[in-house]
Formats: C-alpha cells, sequence, structure tokens
C-alpha cells in the first residue's frame, strides 16, 4: 500500500473544501488537475504534491495513477470526466470514487462492476451527500422491512449551489425526470408528482427529481420501485413543469450558453455553511400495506460532502473496501452516515 490518493478536480468548489479538510485530518494526499497555475497554487497553500494534466491524456494519467491508491474524482461534469478516469483506475488497479450525483454515471460504474472485481478495485461513485445520506437511510429503512417493494426519499438542503452543482443541473434541465419501476429506470416527465412530506422541523412540498438514489438505492437495498423528492421554490417548479414543453429548447446550444454564463462563480461562504443543514425523509412499504418511516438531519451538502468523502477514503487506504462496483450504504452498512458528527435519525414508524 502507498497509502495516498489522488484527488483530481481538486480547484473546484468542492475540490478545494475537500483539500481544505484533508490538509485539516492530517493526510497528504496528491491534488490534479487540468490547470497547472490553480492546482500549484492550491497544492502550495497546505504543502502538498500535485501533478497537471487532462484526463485524454493517459500516458500522464496512469503515471499519476501509480502514485496513488485511489482516487477522489473531483472534476464535474460526471457524466463526461468520470468514464475516462474510471477505465484508468480499473487498468492501474487503484479503487475509484466520485462525487457525482448523476443517474447515468452510477450506471456506467455499475457496468464496470465485474471488470473492477476482476482486477482487485472498488468502484464506488456518490460518495459525498448524494448518495452516502440518502443511501444510508435507504438501508435503514430496508433493514427495518426486509419485505419493501416501494421506497420515497426525499431531502431539503437549506443552503446555495456551487457553480458546478449547477452546471450539471443546467446542462441536464429538459431531459425530464426518472423513477425506478419494477427494477428499471423509467424516465418521467420533468415535476412528474409532488407530495407533502413532514421534515420534522417543517413540512414542504416535495417534487420528483432525477436523483442518483433512483439507480444506488436499488444496488443497496434491492427495492425495485423508487422515488426520489426534493424541494425547491414555487418559481423553480413552475419552470420544472414548462421544462415539459420547451425542455428542447433550453438543450440547444444558444440557450445553454446562455443559462451557464448567468451561474454565479464559487459556492456557498464558510458561514453560509455552517449555518445550513439538511433535512432527509424517507418511506418503505410492501404489498401487505406494512411500512416504514424515518427521518435523518446532518450538515450543510458541500460540508457533509468532504466529510463523507474523506471519511471513506480513510476506509479504503485502510483496506477497509469490497472489490467491485459498491455503493456506500452496501459496503459500509446503513450506519455508515451516523460515523459523521452532527447526523441524526429517527425512526418516525
Amino acid at each position: 500500500m502507498i497509502n495516498t490518493f489522488l484527488i483530481y478536480g481538486a480547484n473546484g468548489y468542492t475540490g478545494e473544501l475537500i483539500t481544505r479538510f484533508a490538509a485539516e485530518r492530517g493526510l497528504k494526499p496528491i491534488l490534479a488537475g487540468r490547470n497547472e497555475a490553480k492546482i500549484a497554487a492550491l497544492a502550495g497553500k497546505y504543502g502538498f504534491e500535485h501533478r497537471a494534466f487532462s484526463l485524454d491524456d493517459v500516458a500522464k494519467v496512469d503515471a499519476a495513477l501509480q502514485e496513488v491508491d485511489m482516487v477522489l474524482h473531483c472534476a464535474g461534469p460526471f457524466s463526461i470526466t468520470s468514464l475516462p478516469m474510471v477505465k484508468a483506475c480499473i487498468r492501474n488497479k487503484k479503487h475509484y470514487t466520485d462525487i457525482t450525483g448523476e443517474i447515468s454515471v452510477f450506471e456506467t460504474c455499475a457496468a464496470f462492476g465485474k471488470k473492477a472485481e476482476e482486477a482487485g478495485v472498488m468502484i464506488m461513485p456518490g460518495i459525498g451527500f448524494d448518495v452516502v445520506p440518502s443511501d444510508c437511510l435507504a438501508k435503514h429503512l430496508k433493514d427495518r422491512l426486509p419485505t419493501a417493494t416501494y421506497l420515497s426519499l426525499a431531502f431539503y438542503g437549506v443552503g446555495r449551489l456551487s457553480h458546478g452543482t449547477a452546471a450539471t443541473m443546467t446542462m441536464n434541465v429538459g431531459k425530464g425526470g426518472a423513477i425506478r419501476k419494477d427494477g428499471k429506470i423509467t424516465p418521467v416527465k420533468a415535476a412528474w408528482k409532488t407530495r407533502e412530506i413532514d421534515f420534522g422541523e417543517v413540512t414542504k412540498t416535495g417534487v420528483t427529481i432525477p436523483w442518483g438514489d433512483v439507480s444506488t438505492a436499488f444496488y443497496s437495498t434491492g427495492i425495485p420501485n423508487i422515488e426520489v423528492f426534493t424541494v425547491v421554490p414555487p418559481s423553480n417548479l413552475k419552470m420544472m413543469k414548462m421544462s415539459r414543453y420547451l425542455g428542447w429548447l433550453l438543450a440547444t446550444g444558444p440557450f445553454q450558453s446562455y443559462l451557464q454564463k448567468k451561474i454565479p462563480a464559487g459556492g456557498p461562504s464558510d458561514l453560509e455553511r455552517e449555518r445550513g443543514k439538511t433535512l432527509m425523509w424517507g418511506e418503505a412499504s410492501d404489498a401487505d400495506g406494512m411500512r416504514v418511516e424515518a427521518r435523518q438531519q446532518g450538515p450543510e451538502g458541500y460540508t457533509l460532502t468532504a466529510i463523507a468523502a474523506l471519511h471513506i477514503a480513510e476506509k479504503i487506504l485502510a483496506g477497509d473496501l469490497k472489490t467491485g462496483y459498491q455503493t456506500p450504504a452496501k459496503a459500509y452498512g446503513a450506519d455508515l452516515v451516523l460515523e459523521i458528527d452532527g447526523v441524526k435519525r429517527q425512526d418516525i414508524g
């Protein structure tokens, strides 16, 4: 074991936050990304080594991976950047993790599960806010009701988005929603369903979105029918419904360029993150009408992402892992998220 890891995309908002938290935990990652100047400056700030390369430079990617045990991939949009890094990790027999929330990335990674197992490595996308807390909540509900055939999850994040998250969401505007039905990921129209959700502190109207758990919760629980809800302002909900008819236009090059330019740089400040929090709710039921319900609360989303990602990285570096494609709760159990300070869970039914 070399006992270090590579943070690729370290100069993005979340990558920088993870880098700072890594330094505070006494870890020594190698930082990497395409922009030599930005990566060098960030590495110099924390006394870390750095490498600069693009993902299409196979020789440099392979050379960098030979220096580490695992990759924490933070360069989005992951639907574009994940696959070359996954292939490189399998090729070099290194473990792969990322902080994605995109269904397509989870499904692509799952398709490489057998090759990863043959290479003796673990592929675990989504080791941040999506999907660690929700995946653990899903597994907890399944453990309480082993006969469950329906799963509903919801989250309410109090805080603003980073540039990268907003850019990915904008890129996917007009593509509609997704649920899992009878074991298959099934496209549905945007804002397909709404429901009132009692998060404990507040009751809010949730709307279905194509969140990562539509993919991952199936691998973690085996539950064949899955819906994921979030809370959005009324104006956003209206826009989601309008996208059913105008999505094709919003997805065109000129509109995408316009929308992307409107996204503010950076992300929430330290004070905003400190004040923020995430509220979660979940419900599982079976064909006989049995039902269980739970709530969960934790730190603000980006803070939770950084802490969870490094917590899992430390486990992997210590040899605590399962080869092949894994989800956080499948590999580490439903109580993984409770190992993070500030996370609480409550059974309510």
